[in-house]
């Protein structure tokens, strides 16, 4: 009989209820974030990440059971900074403006942290995060929709799901090819990425 390799726990042991115990989590992350930028993803054991965040292990435990529940709490941090940039995009009337917005917010979601970004981009593709990519996917496929169909686009979408989704798969592939590749200049990927996109629709 063919044994399947059992899929480690992913949720946190617990979620913190206090302030402190938010305290806590939030430097544990940290810590795991410096040392994936630092010394890369061998090195961000348990046992590091604890000694950098100044906790015991016992306390690391508490709420991570393994480094891969810790690995998505710190996905989970950092998709949470470009799911309230990307909610700020509403503020724009013009669809122009909206689409530019969107990419703004996803080059800096890339750039902000760029080693941080490139280890999380390959720990996303090996743990089982299918959920929650195509969550996140489609609060930017909804927003691309809505700037698309915005009176002020000046363009005519003969199928604006499937354009929003060409859209989207575009930048999602410049941008992170630029996070591969090291890529630091934020205005240079910006103007890249919207150039491809309105070659597209305008082309």
């Amino acid at each position: 009989m063919t044994k399947h390799r059992e899929i480690p726990p992913l949720n946190p042991r617990k979620l913190p209820s206090q302030r402190r115990s938010a305290n806590t989590v939030e430097t544990i992350l940290e810590a795991a974030a410096r040392i994936l930028e630092t010394d890369g993803l061998a090195a961000c054991s348990t046992n590091a990440v604890a000694q950098r965040a100044g906790v015991s292990i016992g306390s690391l435990y508490q709420y991570f059971p393994n480094r891969d529940a810790l690995t998505v709490a710190l996905i989970e941090r950092e998709t949470t900074q470009l799911l309230d940039d990307v909610q700020h995009v509403h503020q724009h009337d013009d669809a122009l403006a909206r689409i530019r917005a969107l990419v703004q917010a996803s080059v800096a979601h890339q750039l902000r942290r760029p080693e941080l970004a490139r280890i999380i981009d390959f720990e996303e593709r090996r743990l089982p995060l299918q959920e929650r990519h195509e969550r996140v996917a489609n609060v930017i496929l909804t927003e691309l929709i809505a700037a698309l169909t915005l009176p002020s686009a000046p363009w005519v979408c003969a199928d604006v799901l499937q354009t929003a989704q060409d859209l989207l798969a575009m930048a999602h592939g410049m941008i992170d090819a630029a996070g591969e590749r090291g890529e630091t200049d934020a205005v240079s990927l910006e103007g890249r990425v919207m150039r491809a996109l309105l070659g597209f629709l305008c082309g």
